[in-house]
């Protein structure tokens, strides 16, 4: 704890030895009575300010200090210290998000403050670095930092679906067999085609509604491509308004995706359920479940309650429910069987006398042999299609199962003190947001003066720099996905689309806000463009299939440098070639 005064003091000893480090000044005017009162006559001060024997920028190239006393440089190594250590700053800050944000999350639930307040809180550094970008110094000014919001906001995106998105991929790879991978099962090495990862359905989900978030880019690209400029500010404000409303629908859907997600399951444990007394009635050999037109056979059905029902009194208890329930193989289905047994009461007891007379049971068995029917194809032969069909429709419910991802292979961890622990978050939330809020703007300015000193424009030093300050789940996602478990898998690649989710509707909001209310031109169309091409393109991938082998990690990390060869590429066919600043030495 004693050195970290120490380190804090380390740029302001670095730019004492790497360049010179100034200020802003006022410059001498009128050098020609500029004189020195010491009494000798015609001496006149030198049109550079000297110090130490040694020559100084002049003053109409100083650069200016962020809040009047951070320390600032025209020098290239001194930008590029300062870039590192603002942006470990904004890395620390998202950090210090994530963590509180994870523990108030398991002490209050995923309802309201998890669907909602914390995804906001998640984007925070993003927007953070736009506002910054935008809201400094004159419209002049502003329009030339803006690019770097938007070279951040491209980066991330592109960043998170290449080159994390392959990581995740090759260090959780386990080995495919079928077509899924089997959890902490890697003998396959690097096979392309043999070894990958498997996700739930969910994170097909949350793909689909990533490639939706694009809309808003969509649609403020319209004037380009309708080559005018007169609705230019109408499409911009429209635009904010899809992407403000996008926020809040994806926001309610994080509300009440856990219910959602809890009712799909617990159908598919019904749909379980269901098969498994159809396929004990057929184990019994108590007849044909269909008669020959194909309705219930009710007296089949009539045989099955009277097999139930143990002590013959013409109703069927919970305690005899449980005898048939338990006696039903359930395959890599976690089924409680008390739960098993309120779902047949609830279904079957129409009378709610918590007992299930013959007719009731005679009703309720039909009505589950008619949605058995109804879902697979008919056909009408001797009478065998019956078992085919009442084992099409389990291997069916199986696999939606294991798509559903219920399989809980993960040991919960009770938080001890949650008082302490909620004081703990909110107070690491309130570091992260003020740390995020203070170094965004100088971290815009270094970025800035590192661009014109290395004549790069500043859009690809945000582009590529800036989004590894910013992205504080890249090495937790890289360690989640090391378990190889498909669990795992799905929640580590359902975390990046939702990044990338948040960054297209809530920073493109604050970007688009910053546009139109300090009335700046909008010249990003190679930008978009990098953006729509690789958040359709993987999550179109992402959309149709629950299974990646190996190869797509090489796919996914070649478009990385693809992406930053077009930007260039584009930027001068698109937005036109940016000025060049003049070069500066160091």
């Amino acid at each position: 704890m004693g050195k970290k005064p120490a380190f804090l003091l380390l740029p302001f000893f670095f730019l004492a030895l790497s360049g010179p480090a100034h200020t802003r000044a006022r410059p001498i005017t009128n050098l020609s009575t500029a004189v020195i009162s010491d009494g000798t006559h015609d001496v006149r001060e030198p049109a550079l300010i000297q110090l130490n024997n040694k020559y100084l920028i002049s003053p109409s190239d100083m650069c200016e200090q962020t809040y009047g006393f951070l320390p600032c440089t025209t020098s290239l190594l001194g930008n590029v210290f300062l870039i590192a250590v603002y942006g470990y700053l904004m890395l620390l800050a998202a950090k210090l998000l994530s963590n509180g944000s994870e523990i108030l999350l398991q002490i209050i639930g995923p309802g309201i403050i998890g669907g909602l307040f914390l995804p906001v809180l998640s984007s925070v550094p993003d927007a953070a670095i736009i506002l910054a970008s935008g809201l400094s110094g004159s419209k002049e000014t502003a329009q030339d930092q803006v690019s770097v919001g938007m070279g951040l906001l491209a980066g991330s995106t592109v960043m998170l679906l290449t080159v994390l998105w392959g990581s995740c991929l090759l260090v959780g790879k386990c080995d495919i067999e079928g077509t899924t991978a089997v959890d902490l099962k890697d003998t396959k090495r690097f096979s392309f085609t043999g070894s990958g990862v498997s996700t739930d359905v969910w994170t097909c989900y949350a793909a689909r509604i990533m490639v939706l978030s694009v809309v808003p880019f969509i649609i403020v690209q319209l004037p380009k491509v309708l080559n005018t400029t007169s609705i230019s500010r109408v499409t911009v404000l429209i635009s904010l308004i899809v992407s403000i409303s996008l926020v809040i629908a994806y926001s309610i859907y994080q509300v009440f995706q856990p219910w959602i997600q809890k009712r799909r399951i617990e159908y598919a444990k019904q749909k379980q359920l269901i098969s498994g007394i159809l396929k004990l009635v057929k184990m019994h050999s108590l007849g044909r479940l269909f008669t020959d037109d194909g309705g219930p056979n009710i007296d089949v059905i009539q045989k099955l309650f009277n097999i139930i029902d143990e002590n013959a009194d013409g109703c069927l208890s919970a305690k005899e429910l449980r005898a048939l329930v338990i006696g039903i193989q359930f395959e890599d289905v976690d089924t409680n069987i008390d739960d098993a047994i309120e779902k047949v009461m609830e279904d079957f007891d129409t009378s709610k006398d918590s007992c299930i007379d013959e007719h009731e049971f005679v009703v309720g068995i039909s009505r589950w042999l008619n949605r058995l029917k109804h879902s697979a194809i008919q056909r009408q032969d001797d009478g065998s299609w019956t078992p085919r069909l009442i084992n099409d429709f389990q291997e069916r419910a199986r696999t939606e199962y294991d798509l559903l991802g219920d399989k809980n292979d993960e040991v919960a961890e009770l938080i001890e003190n949650p008082k302490w622990m909620a004081s703990k978050a909110v107070s690491m939330l309130l570091m992260g947001t003020i740390v995020a809020a203070v170094c965004s703007d100088p971290l815009v300015d270094a970025v800035d003066n590192f661009s014109t000193a290395s004549n790069i424009p500043s859009l690809f030093v945000a582009f590529i720099i800036l989004p590894f300050a910013t992205s504080s789940e890249a090495v937790s996602a890289l360690i989640f996905a090391s378990r190889k478990r498909s669990r795992t898998s799905s929640l580590t690649y359902s975390a990046i689309y939702g990044s990338v989710t948040m960054s297209n509707i809530l920073s493109l909001s604050v970007f688009l806000s910053l546009v139109y209310f300090r009335h700046l031109t909008w010249n990003f169309s190679a930008e978009v463009s990098v953006i729509l091409l690789v958040c359709i393109l993987m999550g179109l991938i992402a959309s149709f299939r629950t299974t990646f082998p190996l190869w797509m990690c090489l796919v996914a990390c070649m478009l990385y440098p693809f992406s930053l060869l077009l930007l260039y590429v584009l930027d001068d066919v698109l937005n036109g070639s940016y000025p060049r600043p003049r070069p500066i030495m160091v």
